[in-house]
């Protein structure tokens, strides 16, 4: 893993609302759906929907789509990594 990701990573997880939806689908077996999402938080649907875009441009969480919805899941690979080379700073 290269730092131009760690950087990226890093700035997707400085925001308390994307930590949060990560906490959220770390608890629910590593997956969410998008509506789960919008019932957990208070905030706008349009405001979740960039949080979740900042996550899965970091590659942190997999986008999958179900018909009209989305799911999603947690990157475990990327996430191990990126611990990973922190650690080794």
């Amino acid at each position: 893993m290269d730092l131009k990701l760690v950087e990226k990573i890093s700035k997707a997880l400085s925001d308390v609302n994307r930590l949060k939806i990560l906490q959220y689908m770390q608890q629910n077996q590593g997956k969410m759906e998008c509506a789960q999402i919008c019932e957990l938080l208070p905030l706008a649907q349009p405001s979740i929907s960039h949080h979740i875009k900042k996550l899965v441009e970091a590659d942190l969480i997999f986008q999958h789509k179900m018909g009209r919805n989305y799911n999603y899941s947690i990157n475990h690979e990327v996430w191990n990594l990126y611990k990973k080379k922190l650690e080794n700073l």
